[in-house]
């Protein structure tokens, strides 16, 4: 018995796949979009190649749980071997640095975290409550995007701010991703014949939202993300990195609210603030036919994750490879020749034939004069999640 059900529960939408977890293989998945308004729609894959569509009135996560079990049983797929439940949290706050079995206390610690992820966290509790009510019988388990970071040591995480506000508020960088961070980790040590803890990597997630890591011996030593999500890269609709006074000056001249001021950093800025949209490639489209405000939002992007990556070159001895990952960084040859072509006095060279060939596994992309790999990784989180899952309930 193998197999693991992942669930992944947004404000509004829910994602979810039956993993086999010997052979890193889908058995069926499945999204449901606009939970709690009018016209929900659940769109389900299985294996064979069947697709179910389904519009239904789900009021909320419940309905929409009991849905998602519904058509897995309608279309054949068989639940009584489950051996977890596995489920996606944002934060895990400064405890959690392993998957966890959940139960009551468990459940009202990631509770207990939402402060820390307002818009993540509470959609996770949800999910874990109901699931937990639906499939008594079957462990859940909580895996962390934060685990992975917590081997950053101190110098890495923390802020300079005062220690006592620092420590009471739980304020220090925390980093996300790490679920994708700890897959392809496992993945890329496996590709270069090395062990894991011998794995000397910087990984660029690329995707609306970005972030990038540098791993040292297969453990996360900084990462580009902080408290929140919204430190680092330029992303979809993230401004990234600004000056903190930035939030002073909106607030005291502007006359913006604190509220307006997170809203606009967290869902009106990155690519969408400069160049009018959050899809890499409009804004590449854009760029093309010469639209300035489109090739400077380019600009921006390619320069803030090159500054990433001197910076985690600086931290990552013996450095292996540079890798790409998630959406944008799998995809787009264009940004990953961006992003590399001054970087060769790095070691970084691409070969463009390499670059730009389709392909659809694990790849190397580099012309290999120089010594550091440049690899593309498809992410596949839910993978990691039902992996993670397993070992726990095993554990």
């Amino acid at each position: 018995m193998t197999e693991v059900l992942v669930v992944n529960t947004g404000s509004s939408s829910l994602k979810y796949q039956v993993v086999n977890v010997q052979t890193e293989e889908w058995l069926a998945k499945g999204l449901i979009e606009r939970i709690g308004e009018t016209g929900a729609r659940l769109v389900h894959e299985s294996r064979g190649g069947s697709t179910v569509e389904i519009e239904a009135d789900l009021p909320d996560h419940a309905a929409a749980l009991a849905l998602m079990l519904r058509t897995l049983a309608d279309t054949g797929q068989d639940l009584t071997g489950l051996v977890a439940v596995g489920h996606r949290v944002v934060h895990g706050g400064p405890d959690y640095r392993d998957p966890v079995v959940i139960d009551d206390s468990v459940q009202d610690a990631i509770a207990g975290l939402i402060p820390l992820a307002p818009l993540h966290n509470p959609a996770a509790v949800i999910g874990i409550r109901d699931m937990r009510r639906l499939l008594p019988e079957v462990p859940n388990v909580a895996v962390f995007d934060t685990a992975f970071h917590a081997t950053m040591p101190p110098e890495a995480y923390t802020y300079a701010i005062p220690r006592d506000v620092a420590e009471r508020h739980r304020i220090r960088k925390y980093g996300f991703h790490g679920t994708s961070y700890r897959y392809v980790t496992r993945k890329v040590a496996d590709f270069l014949g090395i062990p894991v803890d011998e794995a000397n990597l910087i990984i660029a997630h690329l995707g609306n939202g970005a972030s990038i890591a540098a791993v040292r011996d297969g453990r996360s030593i900084d990462t580009s993300m902080g408290l929140t999500p919204l430190q680092g890269l330029v992303m979809g609709t993230r401004s990234g990195d600004v000056d903190p006074a930035v939030v002073f000056q909106l607030v005291n001249v502007a006359g913006m609210s604190t509220d307006e001021v997170d809203t606009m950093l967290n869902k009106a800025s990155g690519l969408k603030g400069l160049a009018g949209h959050q899809d890499m490639r409009e804004v590449r489209r854009r760029a093309n036919e010469g639209d300035e405000h489109a090739r400077r939002a380019l600009e921006v992007y390619v320069y803030r994750i090159r500054s990433y990556i001197g910076a985690y070159f600086a931290a990552v001895p013996r450095l292996q490879a540079l890798v790409f990952t998630a959406g944008i960084g799998e995809h787009d040859a264009d940004l990953r020749s961006d992003v590399c072509g001054p970087l060769a006095h790095l070691g970084i060279v691409i070969d463009e034939t390499l670059n730009r060939a389709p392909g659809s596994g694990i790849r190397r992309i580099d012309d290999g004069s120089g010594p550091v790999r440049v690899l593309v990784v498809p992410a596949n989180e839910e993978v990691e999640i039902a992996r993670q899952s397993a070992l726990a309930v095993s554990a």
